[in-house]
């Protein structure tokens, strides 16, 4: 399960919170690294400082956009302190650790942490099904990033002790990647319809991918709107663009 869970970093300014986060993920168990746009990376402070964990940095991933580090993840979880203008559920590590656990099973997931200085933008936790915060002081409630990781850390590693979570069951998700083709057909839906102005687009559509990533619908389900979609789209004469990823061949057959 642990090999299923990756850590995400975006643009990560110092090479030395790398290098001492491979050695808190090893702590731990977590072997999975993923580099967003990373400052200064290959850096011999980055190795430097992981110390014996120094595999976890010649086998990281590096890559240049978020969307490239979770689009194979079912399960996307952002790391803030600060409440954002939309509301993601919203976890403490703990509860965090207990999610995670029994989803690795069989799918991957991600769990992303942002820059030293401004962490996640808004832009980002958008893509994110979750939110984690970690318990702290109020009148300093602010860490030092490789610490954020350890303690996250350090709760996968208990939660995946405990036969009670790694014994459950769960849902099949869909990836991100499947639900960005979703988006992608909602969207043209919309706008093929009028529903949507294109020269005033507004906010309907950050709206509703906010809402779907709350809900987080089952594969199973995601077949069903995207079926719903193409059949809106006959039913208006447009033109369904290379099938979006063939949706009608993802709907369940209907009961005879």
């Amino acid at each position: 399960m642990l090999s299923n869970i990756r850590i995400v970093l975006i643009n990560t300014f110092h090479p030395g919170n790398v290098g001492a986060i491979a050695r808190a993920m090893k702590n731990m168990g977590l072997s999975n690294l993923y580099l967003v746009d990373p400052n200064d990376y290959p850096s011999e402070e980055a190795t430097s400082r992981a110390a014996g964990a120094v595999d976890l940095l010649e086998n990281a991933t590096i890559v240049d956009t978020l969307n490239e580090a979770i689009a194979d993840c079912s399960l996307v979880i952002g790391t803030s302190a600060r409440h954002r203008t939309f509301q993601l559920p919203i976890m403490n590590a703990r509860e965090c650790a207990e999610s995670v656990i029994p989803e690795a099973k069989d799918h991957n997931v991600a769990i992303v942490f942002g820059r030293e200085t401004t962490g996640l933008l808004n832009e980002e936790i958008a893509q994110c099904h979750r939110q984690v915060y970690i318990d702290a002081n109020q009148e300093y409630p602010v860490l030092n990033i490789s610490q954020a990781v350890q303690i996250v850390a350090y709760e996968i590693w208990m939660a995946n002790q405990n036969t009670k979570i790694t014994e459950q069951t769960i849902p099949e998700y869909p990836h991100k990647k499947d639900m960005d083709l979703f988006h992608q057909h909602l969207e043209e839906t919309l706008y093929g319809i009028n529903f949507i102005v294109r020269n005033h687009p507004g906010k309907v559509l950050d709206k509703l991918q906010r809402f779907f990533n709350r809900s987080r619908p089952e594969k199973q389900e995601l077949g069903i709107l995207r079926g719903v979609l193409a059949a809106v789209q006959r039913e208006a004469g447009l033109t369904d663009a290379n099938n979006h990823g063939n949706a009608e061949k993802n709907q369940p057959r209907k009961e005879s």
